[in-house]
């Protein structure tokens, strides 16, 4: 029996299926149990040396894959050596035996169409790649290499313990990784989960008689057992041809016949108990959550007792928890599932987002919380609900659709140690028997005396408050006593209910008439918007996804209009909630969205009662009903966000200037937060009531559905929407063009990193130009990344890549640095550009055309999912782009570009910074308003 390892799963939004946790078993060779949507063939082998494989083979496939996962984590770090397994992880990218290089790995997948990653959980260390599928093989080998046979030189030990530093310095002042160093600050040491897990130049210094390669080989020859490792590999080759790849290659593997790590100290000490921990927050967020230990659940992924409960507290619909809350402007958000599960103990998370006033009435948000716990366990075990989740979950499963490869075989190869061999594609949607016990022992769990209450808030702590070791974050902890907690105000208790059954559980699954259009085409029919249809039956699943852009002038041409926009878009959410959350459950996504030309409705899934939310959503765009209280709540919200873009990662705050100065209509965030300020309740009626007076409206109904059923939703909305407006053209906007030479901009950040953003802007937006840009930045993302970040360790964060923003070409290069300023990182680029100028000289023809293949594998990449052709027709609708083959004429571009183009283009753009803005951070720089005054009334790009 093998130890299994946490997963979180949360019942939020359209999250339906459920995640789980259980055992997995070693085996023969078995045959999966597959959705009856799914192509794909499978095999579940165990080799000899004990490691468990899952082999897909799909002939299609344009992509291979494969993933690892090690049922080892930082959880089996040793007690002095903090973020070993985590600094693990990154050493076995670098250098094997049989491939030596430190880059070798990375710089294959890169120069093959592919890309690869790798996380190191409590229990799990997951690693995986991508790459075009003729590749497979070759990748295979580098892959196995990893695990069998890395070299850990000695010089690139030293040099990623920086890169581990730099990760953790690049997360100081995030508010997730200080508010799980509190959490972890109060759990019971005895528990590793307590123990920091990144690491750091402290906890993986080297110290007298003990060099940290020494403890690192140590653990890799401790821990690493092929009888704790799970393999999924997906390709297009047969079963047979997959399998002989993997046996000859990862049989290698040691067994070393290790357990997995057991945990089996309580998560909190005994007696800690009800508890209440406050934490301080550098963002305005205010964050709410219940944590309850419960035993091991598991053996019951089958039967999900947790995910039964959570689908109930986490419901939103009309007289739900969150729903109660956000009529009386206490919450926002809620998401209710289970943890962690070390295999001994568990629990279930409740999680809020509060308003500034539930931040102030927090016990009343708690104490509703447990009135509505006690009405479930009360009236809430029916077989109807079991039966309700149950036929969702089947039609889930009967119709799900492929994933990316790449995301498939990493979630797959952790399932593989949580589940049975067959139940290993199906586990997520499985929910086979009605247990109310389990439900009730979930439940019975769920009370005041065994709780950990948490608040994460920018209130100030007192000055003598502890903080944790590794983010200085401060925090408070004091036991709950009697009196503490109490009953929430009747009037709020009497407004709870448990969900009627859900009306939009599809029930018609037929499949349209007709053959798979080639593209949209633009139907002639009377009245507004213009419709474009695609009927699209490809995929074997009767679902659609119905797009309605409304382009406003009043949304486009000013920084209050687009927070007006934002607003509108706020209330409209507020008042669908409630009716539309089941609708979500039952496979019907939606989404009202603002934009620069400002807004649009989608709503996806099955289409059998699509028009009905649809026109459920148009009714409330007609007629916005805007509450006041809801109204402050979404300005202080937004106010919020807007304040919070100043305290984000320096890079993204360098990322977000660039993107704000250049994009016409992309206001900057402190414009924007001047306008929230005075925007009053009246203002914004005003504004809904005269939002559609003038609208340029466009319609995409694709998927499965007739012609006469699309005709029927564009006649729907020129009812509810468009009887009193003028049709006017709002255009899209455009790219500033950059003046000849490099432009600098300083933005002032508090953050210990330096963020460093350098654009290199195209000179036009002809296809043969953004093909140039796309190749080159695709031979040069690997080689930098190579020297800045492996070679140089100027930090984590580094990237070199294709940054082309509405069809304008450009090269992207990013660094955040925890040791270097702008010079010295500036000066690393540029010596790497004067480098890599003579790396072209050399390049050959076959490199070329290698790389130009790596760019159009991306670039044509098999659509596998209905939404993403959707996403494609929809994107070329925004650029009226109606032959519908950008994408197709941009891959004939690519194909023909030369290497004298690749060799002008760096030349004449890249080394000398032709049109070029570099944009960079720092705790005392001054901003030039000028500067970027000139900048924003520059001509567009065309």
């Amino acid at each position: 029996m093998r130890h299994a390892r946490p997963v979180r799963f949360w019942f939020q939004s359209s999250l339906f299926a459920l995640l789980f946790l259980a055992v997995g078993f070693a085996n023969a060779a078995v045959q999966p149990i597959k959705s009856p949507n799914d192509e794909a063939q499978y095999r579940y082998l165990t080799l000899d040396n004990g490691l468990d494989v899952l082999l897909i083979s799909n002939p299609d496939a344009d992509k291979g894959a494969a993933a690892m996962n090690v049922a080892v984590g930082s959880g089996d770090d040793p007690k002095d050596r903090e973020g070993l397994a985590h600094f693990l992880e990154h050493m076995l990218f670098l250098g094997t035996e049989k491939y030596p290089k430190a880059g070798e790995y990375q710089q294959f997948i890169a120069s093959h169409g592919g890309s690869h990653n790798a996380f190191t959980s409590f229990q799990d260390t997951n690693y995986f790649f991508d790459v075009q599928a003729k590749y497979l093989e070759p990748a295979l080998d580098r892959f196995a290499q990893q695990f069998s046979a890395p070299l850990f030189t000695m010089d690139l030990v030293g040099r990623e313990m920086n890169a581990v530093h730099s990760e953790y310095s690049s997360k100081l002042r995030e508010d997730s990784r200080r508010f799980f160093s509190a959490e972890k600050a109060i759990y019971n040491p005895d528990h590793a989960y307590s123990h920091f897990a990144v690491g750091n130049l402290d906890t993986l210094a080297d110290r007298p008689d003990d060099p940290i390669r020494e403890d690192l080989v140590e653990f890799w020859k401790t821990h690493y057992s092929a009888n704790l490792m799970s393999l999924a590999v997906y390709g297009k080759q047969s079963l047979g041809e997959l399998e002989k790849m993997v046996r000859s290659r990862f049989a290698a593997i040691e067994d070393r016949e290790l357990n997995a790590k057991a945990h089996t100290a309580p998560l909190f000490k005994p007696g800690f108990l009800p508890a209440l921990m406050q934490v301080e927050s550098i963002k305005d967020v205010r964050k709410l959550e219940l944590v309850f230990p419960l035993p091991s659940l598991r053996d019951d992924y089958a039967v999900k007792p947790a995910g039964y409960v959570a689908n109930l507290l986490g419901h939103e619909g009309q007289g739900s928890l969150l729903n109660v809350l956000k009529t009386a402007g206490l919450a926002d958000s809620l998401s209710a599932g289970q943890g962690m599960d070390t295999g001994y103990e568990s629990s279930l998370q409740i999680s809020m987002s509060l308003t500034p006033k539930g931040l102030e009435e927090w016990r009343t948000v708690v104490d509703l919380t447990f009135d509505y716990i006690s009405m479930v366990r009360d009236n809430g075990i029916k077989r109807h609900y079991f039966e309700e989740i149950q036929q969702l979950s089947e039609i889930g499963f009967r119709f799900q659709e492929a994933s990316e490869p790449i995301h498939k075989v990493s979630r797959l190869a952790m399932q593989m140690q949580q589940v049975a061999p067959e139940d290993v594609l199906q586990a997520p949607w499985m929910m086979e028997e009605y247990t109310p016990e389990k439900y009730r022992m979930v439940l019975e769990k769920l009370n005041p005396q065994n709780v950990l209450i948490t608040l994460l808030s920018p209130e100030s702590l007192p000055k003598d408050a502890p903080r944790t070791q590794w983010y200085d974050t401060p925090y408070q902890v004091k036991t709950l006593e009697t009196g503490d907690l109490g009953k929430a105000p009747e009037k709020l208790e009497a407004q709870l209910g448990l969900p009627e059954p859900n009306p939009f559980i599809p029930e018609n699954f037929a499949m349209v008439e007709g053959e798979t259009m080639p593209h949209p085409v633009a139907l002639d029919v009377p009245g507004t918007p213009q419709i474009w249809y695609a009927r699209d039956t490809r995929f074997g699943a009767p679902k659609a996804n119905v797009y309605l852009s409304l382009r406003s002038p009043e949304t486009r041409d000013s920084a209050r209009g687009q927070v007006l926009t934002s607003l509108l878009v706020d209330s409209i959410r507020d008042n669908l909630n409630a009716y539309a959350y089941p609708a979500q459950l039952a496979g019907l996504d939606y989404a009202v969205y603002n934009h620069l030309r400002g807004v649009t409705l989608r709503v996806g899934g099955y289409d059998d009662k699509l028009h009905v939310l649809l026109r459920r959503i148009m009714t409330q765009v007609a007629e916005p009903e805007i509450d006041p209280e809801r109204f402050e709540i979404n300005r202080k919200q937004l106010i919020d966000d807007l304040r919070n873009q100043s305290k984000a990662k320096p890079v993204q705050q360098a990322t977000y200037q660039l993107q704000n100065t250049l994009i016409e209509g992309a206001w900057p965030a402190e414009t924007k937060l001047e306008e929230a300020k005075s925007i009053t309740l009246e203002e914004l009626r005003t504004f809904a009531r005269n939002y559609l007076n003038d609208v340029d409206p466009v319609m995409l109904a694709h998927g499965n559905l007739t012609e006469a059923s699309a005709i029927n939703l564009q006649q729907q909305a020129n009812a509810i929407l468009f009887g009193n407006s003028d049709i006017v053209e709002v255009p899209r906007s455009g790219i500033r063009d950059l003046p000849e030479g490099l432009t600098d901009m300083a933005l002032q950040v508090d953050h210990p990193d330096t963020g460093y953003v350098l654009y290199l802007q195209g000179a036009s937006t002809r296809f043969d130009e953004r093909a140039r840009y796309a190749v080159l930045a695709q031979i040069i993302s690997a080689p930098f990344y190579e020297r800045l970040r492996t070679q140089q360790q100027l930090g984590y964060i580094v990237s070199a890549s294709s940054y082309e923003m509405l069809e304008v070409p450009a090269l992207g290069f990013m660094v955040q640095s925890p040791s270097a300023d702008m010079a010295t990182i500036d000066e690393a680029a540029t010596s790497f550009f004067a480098d890599f100028s003579k790396t072209l000289d050399n390049f050959s023809k076959e490199d070329l055309e290698r790389e130009k293949q790596a760019v159009l594998s991306q670039l044509l990449a098999q659509d596998r999912r209905l939404g993403e052709v959707s996403e494609r027709y929809w994107r070329e609708i925004d650029r009226e782009q109606y032959d519908f083959d950008s994408r197709e004429k941009l891959a004939d571009a690519i194909r023909n570009v030369t290497l004298k183009d690749i060799q002008d283009t760096y030349q004449g753009a890249v080394d000398p910074r032709t049109d070029a803005l570099r944009v960079f951070t720092g705790p005392d720089l001054k901003e030039d308003s000028e500067g970027l005054d000139a900048l924003r009334s520059a001509r567009f790009v065309y």
